[in-house]
């Protein structure tokens, strides 16, 4: 998670700790584009969302493959929803996303899953047929520990 965006790292790992998305599922995903979930599952979505972020625009930090940002609706402000967001898919990026929404970390590693969840049959709201939950949990790695692991800062 990047340090450039506190409160967008802070409010995701506060809500990972409460557990609040392991009921919650990938309410839409769309090949080429995100796997995209967080806020309940209702009609309401955004305005379920447990408060508002003001964007943390970073130039530095693009919509590159594996990049995770907040979801918002459009409102003029660019408040990402607290609950909601989405992992970069696309293996191009997505740079018309960019300083429209906010990315606060990276997948570096699994993605050949989130290929697979954005693969799934969906209805016509992009939602999957059969629901995939979301488990968030944080782990906490040093850089090293990072490193060993594969994560290499790729910002651009």
């Amino acid at each position: 998670m990047y340090d450039e965006t506190p409160n967008h790292k802070a409010s995701f790992i506060k809500l990972a700790n409460e557990n609040y998305w392991d009921t919650l599922t990938f309410n839409r995903v769309i090949n080429n584009f995100v796997a995209q979930g967080g806020c309940p599952d209702t009609p309401a979505s955004f305005a379920d969302s447990p408060y508002l972020l003001k964007p943390e625009f970073r130039k530095e930090i693009r919509h590159i493959y594996g990049a995770v940002g907040a979801g918002r609706d459009n409102n003029p402000e660019m408040l990402s929803a607290g609950c909601q967001f989405y992992i970069v898919q696309n293996k191009k990026g997505l740079a018309r996303l960019d300083d429209k929404f906010t990315v606060f970390d990276q997948v570096f590693k699994g993605m050949d899953i989130v290929d697979v969840i954005v693969a799934v049959k969906t209805d016509t709201t992009d939602m999957p047929l059969k629901p995939i939950t979301l488990d968030v949990n944080i782990i906490k790695l040093t850089a090293k520990e990072l490193k060993q692991k594969g994560y290499e800062k790729t910002l651009e």
